[in-house]
């Protein structure tokens, strides 16, 4: 399968009230052979607070970290360099993130902008939603080029209190950021202007108390799958790219029935061939698969997988797709999974990488 994949692991060393402790590094760097599943740490710093969430470069050479810290009214983002070579990392700096508890970031697909979501908590300092940054020549970040706010709520009195903008994802054709909004309950489609200002083209409902976290996109650009933290749903949208409006072809839920209430999924990933998509579960601890009607985007459930741990927050595939990694956040475990191409299958392989809190992971060849 070529050389070995690099894995890059965001992990909590602050305490947090939501969260369950803090037992992790900050961040780390692993190799991982997909032919003998082997690991073996390459780096590691202590020095970024509470990276929840990594951007990674597709050659695994720079790497952007949100900082997300209780009661800051403020996060940060970090960008660093990794040398393969000599597996340092080398920072190279820091910008506000014009939010609190910030969430989610992506790297647009011409690499030359980051798009921050702030999940947002309380009143007070910025407030905004979804901030672009730009780069400099060595990959440090620039000062934010452009940001925008969301307002309004949802019923769910207790986590819809206010706007929170949990993604940014930028759609396959490129040119647009979709905002999953799980406070009012909407994903918020914008034009990424080349200056980095968002040009806003629509807000596409959900259901009612969905609380949208994460998205995943068909390789063929026309379908957007939604995981929902709230009601524990996996929904497909059909994408018109030209407006950036999203309308709901197929709904379905990611647990069991009698899991639904004691659950709350986190994160969503799609297999290369766009034929699966797999969703984690916190609360039923489990990894739901679904396969993916080329043609229609429905949906029908493949089955559920143990995650290997507890509190899967996150998950990342393998670039050829031959193994799923979730990190299972209390139980201080990334679970290595096998995934069979044709049925979509899971199977633990037994391998692990041990660390604290492991809160986000990204893999790059």
């Amino acid at each position: 399968m070529g050389k070995d994949c690099l894995v890059f692991v965001g992990s909590l060393n602050r305490e947090a009230p939501y969260f369950q402790g803090a037992r992790g590094i900050g961040l780390s760097v692993y190799s991982f052979d997909e032919a003998t599943l082997e690991t073996r740490e390459l780096a590691e710093t202590n020095d970024v607070d509470n990276p929840t969430f990594l951007s990674v470069t597709s050659d695994g050479s720079r790497i952007y970290a949100n900082s997300e810290v209780f009661a800051w009214r403020e996060g940060t983002v970090s960008a660093y360099r990794f040398d393969r070579g000599s597996s340092t990392l080398s920072y190279l700096n820091k910008q506000p993130s014009l939010g609190s508890i910030t969430a989610h970031n992506t790297i647009t697909r011409d690499g030359t902008k980051l798009l921050v979501a702030n999940y947002g908590m309380g009143e007070g300092g910025p407030d905004r939603a979804v901030v672009v940054y730009g780069f400099e020549k060595d990959g440090a970040l620039s000062a934010p080029l452009a940001s925008v706010s969301h307002s309004g709520t949802g019923p769910n009195a207790a986590r819809q209190e206010r706007s929170h903008a949990h993604s940014v994802t930028e759609t396959i054709a490129g040119g647009t950021a979709i905002v999953a909004d799980l406070g009012i309950d909407r994903l918020v489609s914008y034009r990424i202007e080349q200056d980095g200002n968002l040009s806003k083209l629509a807000e596409s409902a959900l259901t009612p108390g969905a609380g949208p976290r994460h998205l995943a996109l068909h390789p063929n650009g026309r379908f957007v799958f939604v995981m929902n933290e709230l009601d524990s749903t996996v929904v497909s949208m059909a994408l018109d790219d030209a407006s950036g409006k999203l309308s709901i072809v197929d709904a379905k839920p990611a647990v069991p029935a009698e899991a639904r209430d004691s659950n709350h999924c986190a994160d969503i990933q799609i297999s290369p061939d766009g034929r699966f998509i797999y969703g984690s579960n916190r609360g039923h601890d489990s990894v739901v698969i679904m396969e993916v009607g080329q043609q229609t985007g429905a949906l029908d459930l493949v089955g559920y997988v143990r995650c290997g741990g507890a509190t899967p927050r996150n998950l990342a595939l393998t670039p050829s797709g031959g193994h799923l990694f979730s990190a299972n956040q209390n139980a201080d475990r990334i679970s290595i999974f096998a995934r069979d191409a044709a049925s979509g299958m899971l199977t633990d392989t037994g391998r692990a990488i041990e660390i604290g809190t492991p809160m986000c992971v990204r893999i790059v060849r």
